[in-house]
C-alpha cells in the first residue's frame, strides 16, 4: 500500500478570462515553444515582472 499524499504547497488562485491580440498570442506561443513553461505560467511571470519594474520607476 503507497503513502498517497497531498501537497500543499500550490499556490492559491483565481481565474480570468482576458482577451488577448492574436499576433501577441502567436509570439508568446514562439518564445515558449521550446520552453519548460506553459503560457498562462509565461504571463504570470511576464506580469509579475512588469510590476516589479513599474513600482521601481515610481
Amino acid at each position: 500500500m503507497s503513502n498517497f499524499k497531498l501537497k500543499l504547497d500550490k499556490k492559491e488562485t483565481e481565474n480570468k478570462t482576458i482577451r488577448f491580440p492574436l499576433p501577441l498570442v502567436e509570439e508568446i506561443n514562439e518564445a515558449i515553444k521550446n520552453e519548460d513553461v506553459t503560457f498562462s505560467g509565461f504571463v504570470i511571470q511576464a506580469c509579475e515582472y512588469a510590476l516589479k519594474n513599474m513600482n521601481k520607476n515610481k
